[in-house]
């Protein structure tokens, strides 16, 4: 049987009221703890992404990668090489991100003629999955005009305008604009970024609407810079299930396929709405779940292989959509934050060299493209590198070059077939514009595939995967 959104509440609370459900005193300490397990795993990218989106919006004006809800924050340039923000960072294409709340009426997200230009606005709900996935792959090169709207919204889409239903109040649009690095081109990028508009449905086509941001919160209930992590394992047991049930209240409402794990979070009594009321549980429950928030986070971490595949060394991710999978939405809540569907973009990273031994800059590695064998793509790859402190970092370098793609002009052997050369110092002039400059110690290397291929040979079929990488010294 399928249920509406609104049907899975309706049930739980029924269940409820009706002693439906076995209480939760009636219920052994492992019992207990094993439910409370898969909630927190289920909500955990719902706290993450509500935790996000309070920390990027909860200002009065655009501040770095922060901004009020309902207005595009752009990113004008690259990252410099000391940048120490958000791990993983890119330098193919220029962020645009924006949050929207619809909890009062549509908005209208609108872009313009991109002509030739790659570019991808994936859009999310609070529980991460991708809901919309505009951008050069889906809707092509003509300006379009999106209503976005929410939970339970009944009017009539105007003319000229694509219907984006999102499941829950707020949304992310995470936009990315190719960008070829150069003065000139961030130009032409940072004028289309200026044409990124989001209007509320009742004041779109009017001249004298102005924005306003909402007011700050001075009081959100949680650190305004601390990691994501870290603010969600301070929440605690009973704050992390509170945050739970006021989002899927209202804000977030479970999924129609979320029908079981609902009624199965009622049994210790976390239920869309209620406060979380620990002090029902048994005493020797209570003290279980003191420790949950760690143990759980560990064992996302646990998980991390979920995420896809590995091929001759090479990590290929599989993510984007998730549908009961609440484990694998853990994880990249937890790690990967939100990502793209695979259609739109895979990054498959390496730690090893052919033999298995980690990568290091103490040495020297090629990676050797045959003949016609270079990553599949509609839209575009690059080779980022990354230096490991705490996260992925780019690497300090002469050259300030943290990506080698086919933007660099690359030189072909005398067969045809393309080295790339991952190393600390310069492998001479005729070849530094195959170069990607590595540390001196450890170091992982991302391959960016945009729109990858679908027919074969494809990633997304394991018909195709990246050579492994050789060590030449």
């Amino acid at each position: 049987m399928k249920y509406s959104r609104l049907a899975v509440l309706a049930l739980v609370s029924g269940l409820v009221a009706g002693g439906g459900i076995g209480t939760a005193a009636a219920l052994t300490a492992d019992e207990a703890k094993a439910i409370a397990m898969d909630a927190y795993v289920y909500g955990y990218s719902l706290i993450t992404t509500e935790g996000t989106r309070v920390q990027m919006t909860n200002v009065g004006k655009v501040e770095g990668l922060r901004g009020p809800m309902g207005q595009f924050v752009n990113v004008k340039r690259y990252p410099p090489a000391d940048y120490r923000g958000v791990s993983a960072p890119n330098a193919d294409t220029l962020y645009s991100v924006a949050w929207v709340d619809l909890g009062k009426e549509p908005t209208v997200f609108s872009h313009p003629d991109m002509g030739s230009r790659y570019y991808l606005f994936p859009m999310y709900s609070l529980w991460m999955p991708v809901i919309e996935s505009a951008g050069t792959r889906t809707t092509g090169r003509r300006a379009q005009k999106f209503l976005l709207t929410g939970p339970g919204w009944e009017g009539t889409v105007p003319p000229g305008m694509t219907q984006v239903k999102s499941p829950t109040r707020y949304m992310l649009i995470l936009g990315r604009t190719y960008a070829d690095g150069t003065e000139q081109d961030y130009k032409a990028v940072n004028a289309l970024q200026g044409q990124y508009l989001l209007r509320p449905l009742s004041q779109f086509g009017k001249h004298d609407w102005t924005f306003t941001p909402p007011p700050v919160d001075p009081d959100p209930g949680f650190s305004m810079t601390g990691k994501p992590q870290d603010v969600i394992l301070n929440l605690g047991t009973k704050g992390y299930f509170d945050m739970m049930a006021r989002l899927m209240c209202k804000d977030a409402p479970p999924a129609p396929e979320d029908a079981s794990i609902v009624a199965e979070m009622a049994r210790i009594g976390i239920v869309p709405c209620k406060e979380f009321d620990l002090s029902a549980l048994d005493p020797a429950a209570q003290e279980a779940l003191k420790t949950l928030p760690q143990e759980a986070l560990d064992n996302i971490a646990a998980h991390r292989a979920s995420l896809g595949r590995v091929a001759d060394g090479w990590v290929i991710s599989e993510v984007g959509a998730y549908g009961t999978d609440y484990m694998k939405r853990a994880v990249v809540g937890a790690f990967g934050w939100p990502a793209n569907l695979d259609k739109d973009a895979v990054y498959p990273y390496t730690e090893v060299d052919s033999t298995g031994a980690p990568l290091s800059g103490a040495n020297k590695y090629t990676l050797t493209f045959a003949k016609g064998q270079e990553p599949p793509v509609d839209g575009f790859w690059s080779i980022t590198m990354y230096e490991i402190d705490q996260g992925w970092w780019f690497v300090p370098n002469p050259l300030n070059k943290f990506t080698v793609s086919p933007r660099n002009n690359l030189v072909r052997n005398a067969d045809g077939s393309l080295t790339l050369y991952f190393q600390n110092e310069s492998p001479g002039k005729g070849k530094e514009a195959n170069w990607l400059p590595a540390p001196k110690g450890p170091f992982i290397p991302m391959i960016r595939m945009y729109w990858p291929k679908e027919a074969s040979p494809s990633i997304l079929d394991g018909t195709w995967t990246p050579p492994t990488i050789v060590k030449v010294n």
